[in-house]
């Protein structure tokens, strides 16, 4: 057996290894507000966004993955790809190591950050920092921030509209009762555009009959499509929402709604999560089964449907048995969390990672989820917020990428002289 078959062999292990870790840290983004606002239980927490996340890996990952596989670090400047190969599985490595460790402290760390951290660490003992696409990097980082804020200020604003138009009206059962399809619209409005907007369904669905009779550009007529759904859904929940409105009154019914409602973009964030997350295991691996066998680079990395799906059966699996460790840390420990503010939070996160997934940003899911979690805290003041756990959160945060970087390296050099 030639070095880069093994190598192949290997990195197909570590990848599904990764996507396991993945699983295990990052499904307390999705469910731990659903379990923390006791909407469902744990168990039922974990099979949904096992089912969810292998859903968006599949339909929507293609384009983070893209990014991750070959954006960030140039295979042209590596040249070898072998070198290629090896580098990439050293980082899925490392990434893996730094994101278990994590998870044994249950605490919740971005493996977005570590496999990031682990591709620069590998591309500069490699090559240097002209193998370093430092403006995408940039990009990326920049995202981490910017994602947070907006997941807290998103939610925020969903939670603070959700005081001021149902909470502080005289009837706040009636209020929701109009203000819930609104947002129930707004959430399959969303998931609708991500799946029809450069994606395979999306392909099929502009292809059928019934997309002929939608006047317009692609993109014109897949924001039509899922404006379309999006009405039809909130005309549903509005029914619902009547069932609801006969059997219980006041603030009890409002919450006895929204308790449902979470449910729903709980399973939306999983999706979510999916499409962006799934890149962080399959993006180098991606990298190695295009350069296994050939001399040069090719031109463009192709992520077969099969690897993505391997990824969500990885993610799936490490949700299954770990995934409970890091949930109740992000749904009993930060903030108190009810089914108005787990509704808001989930909004916010899914919202903000699915957008960032259509324009190829491998952002920090993690990050977006515990800053949702932190702004509806807020709303309640700053007394509404664990400073103490927030703080070992942001420090396991900040030394995320230089140790994912220095991780690679080591392992790297370590194994480079046996090829």
């Amino acid at each position: 057996m030639d070095s880069g078959t093994l190598i192949l062999g290997i990195a197909g292990i570590c990848g599904f290894y990764m996507a396991w870790n993945i699983g295990a840290n990052d499904v307390a983004n999705s469910m731990a507000t659903a379990v923390g606002a006791r909407a469902i239980t744990l168990r039922q927490a974990v099979i949904l966004a096992g089912i969810l996340n292998v859903a968006g890996a599949v339909f929507v990952g293609k384009h983070v993955t893209g990014t991750v596989s070959k954006g960030l670090v140039s295979p042209e400047a590596i040249g070898d790809t072998r070198v290629l190969m090896l580098g990439m599985l050293a980082s899925i490595l490392a990434a893996g190591i730094w994101v278990m460790l994590a998870t044994w402290t249950a605490m919740p760390v971005s493996t977005t950050h570590s496999i990031i951290g682990a591709l620069v660490g590998f591309g500069l003992v490699a090559a240097g920092p002209d193998a370093i696409d430092w403006e995408l990097l940039s990009e990326v980082m920049a995202s981490w921030v910017i994602s947070p804020l907006a997941g807290g200020l998103l939610s925020f604003t969903i939670f603070h509209l959700i005081i001021k138009t149902i909470f502080n009206s005289k009837d706040p059962l009636r209020s929701a009762f109009f203000v819930s399809p609104v947002l129930i619209g707004s959430t399959f409005f969303i998931m609708a555009a991500a799946l029809l907007m450069k994606t395979e369904a999306g392909t099929y669905f502009l292809g059928s009959s019934f997309a002929d009779g939608i006047p317009g550009d692609d993109i014109t007529r897949s924001l039509t499509m899922s404006a379309i759904i999006g009405s039809i859904a909130g005309l549903i929940g509005m029914v619902l929402m009547y069932r609801v409105f006969k059997r219980v009154t006041g603030y009890e019914g409002v919450e006895f709604f929204f308790r449902r409602l979470q449910i729903l973009t709980s399973c939306y964030v999983a999706f979510s999560q999916g499409a962006n997350d799934v890149a962080n295991a399959i993006g180098p691996m991606a990298t190695i089964f295009a350069v296994h066998g050939e001399s040069e680079v090719p031109a463009e990395v192709q992520v077969p449907l099969w690897l993505l799906f391997l990824g969500g059966i990885g993610i799936m699996v490490g949700i299954l048995t770990w995934g409970y460790r890091v949930m109740k840390t992000v749904a009993f420990k930060i903030t108190d969390i009810t089914n108005t503010r787990g509704f808001s939070i989930d909004f916010g996160v899914a919202t903000t990672v699915l957008v960032a997934s259509k324009m190829s940003l491998p952002v920090s899911t993690t990050h977006t989820a515990v800053g949702a979690v932190v702004g509806v805290g807020l709303a309640g003041g700053l007394a509404g917020v664990d400073l103490g756990i927030l703080r070992r959160i942001v420090i396991s945060w900040l030394i995320t990428l230089p140790v994912a970087a220095g991780t690679s390296a080591a392992i790297f050099l370590s194994i480079r002289p046996f090829i």
